[in-house]
């Protein structure tokens, strides 16, 4: 799957996830969205960006894409994540939920 087939916010996001500087990454996000990840919930984008910048950097890791499919203003990406983290190895699920403006509204992370 290409990230074409993907909403811009949700590419975005992967793209600049990837990157060192994860601030410019809370512009994908709603005002008010919520991201669940690690059982703890993070609510609105300063909540989001402390998690972006702490426990979502935490660790060195590389990403490879499994599968990718959207309906509507809903996605579920799966990412293998290998990395040195804990186990060292995950299988990632990213459950979005799209905003009418297009970004993101709410993410759930789970293995």
């Amino acid at each position: 799957m290409t990230n074409d087939t993907l909403a811009p916010a949700i590419t975005t996001y992967f793209e600049l996830g990837d990157s060192p500087d994860k601030s410019a990454t809370i512009d994908v996000f709603t005002p008010d969205a919520v991201v669940e990840d690690d059982g703890r919930t993070y609510r609105g984008r300063d909540e989001i960006l402390g998690w972006l910048t702490g426990a979502a950097s935490e660790f060195s890791h590389t990403s490879t894409r499994v599968s990718a499919e959207q309906t509507g203003g809903a996605a579920l990406v799966v990412n293998v994540i290998e990395g040195d983290f804990p186990g060292g190895r995950a299988e990632l699920h990213y459950a979005f939920e799209l905003a009418e403006d297009g970004r993101i509204s709410s993410l759930r992370i789970s293995a």
